[in-house]
């Protein structure tokens, strides 16, 4: 494959791959949720729950055995250099797995019912491939690149709200909120005066689903990771919608800001972001 684009084959047996493993690793998080949970702590508001790692080595195992010669980033193996192997990996020529076995951790520690798992595939920073697994519901979102977007098989596709004042946004707060003074919560006082709504569900890979599927108008957050966006990313964009950073530019799997909406409200939202 290197020097090469992946053939459409490729992306679909990866497709087809991480929509099995998704569905496996729900299994074990439905197996877990509700039940005694051994929990840790990375931070201060930052879990780790003994299902997050149950998850991960269920779809790193399942990896090592399809696609041996992959990278992979997961979020619990990743650790605090997570930046340096992300830097690394993502420009590489090698397919790279961007994986969150449990996105949604707090939510599922505390039993709160909104929770996935997420997996992207990509080649050199473009995601191609992408599925998330909300196994509670039994919904499955999943896109690849030029195919579109589909719900349980069947196509989905972004909202058609024309402006911010009609619309319903969706965000969240970055674990280092205690102690980084970009919070979101300016932003998000003056979200909250010129939209219908807003709601924070804590999963931002839900939360880009929501978008796609006109659930919600548009989504932003600060400092989210790979395995957070990879495969949202992809479904909302193959959904219709639009996604860029916080200024308006090109996404990218390390951007500080990401923005996603149906594209018709994504200049109200910038300007709202851009505006003090």
């Amino acid at each position: 494959m290197t020097g090469s684009s992946p053939a459409s084959t490729d992306v679909s047996a990866w497709l087809d791959a991480a929509r099995t493993m998704a569905a496996d690793a729900g299994k074990i998080l439905l197996n877990r949720y509700g039940g005694p949970c051994r929990i840790e702590r990375k931070g201060v508001v930052d879990l780790v729950t003994e299902a997050d790692r149950a998850s991960e080595a269920c779809l790193l195992g399942a990896l090592r055995e399809r696609f041996p010669e992959h990278s992979v980033l997961a979020e619990e193996s990743a650790g605090t250099e997570w930046k340096v192997l992300a830097d690394a990996r993502i420009g590489a020529e090698a397919p790279l797995w961007l994986i969150d076995p449990l996105d949604g951790t707090t939510n599922f520690a505390h039993g709160f019912p909104w929770f996935c798992v997420s997996i992207g595939v990509a080649v050199k920073g473009e995601v191609l491939a992408g599925v998330v697994h909300d196994p509670l519901r039994g919904e499955t979102f999943e896109a690849a690149k030029g195919s579109g977007a589909r719900f349980n098989g069947a196509p989905v596709s972004v909202s058609s709200v024309g402006s911010l004042d009609e619309s319903l946004l969706v965000t969240g707060f970055a674990y280092d909120i205690r102690t980084n003074p970009e919070t979101n919560l300016d932003a998000f006082a003056r979200f909250a005066l010129r939209c219908q709504g807003i709601r924070r569900t804590g999963s931002a890979a839900l939360d880009l689903c929501s978008v796609a599927a006109g659930r919600v108008d548009g989504f932003w957050e600060l400092r989210l990771k790979p395995w957070d966006t990879a495969a949202g990313w992809l479904i909302v964009r193959e959904a219709g919608g639009r996604v860029t950073d916080g200024q308006g530019d090109s996404f990218h799997l390390t951007a500080p800001v990401i923005v996603a909406s149906n594209a018709l409200i994504h200049g109200e939202m910038i300007e709202t972001l851009r505006s003090r």
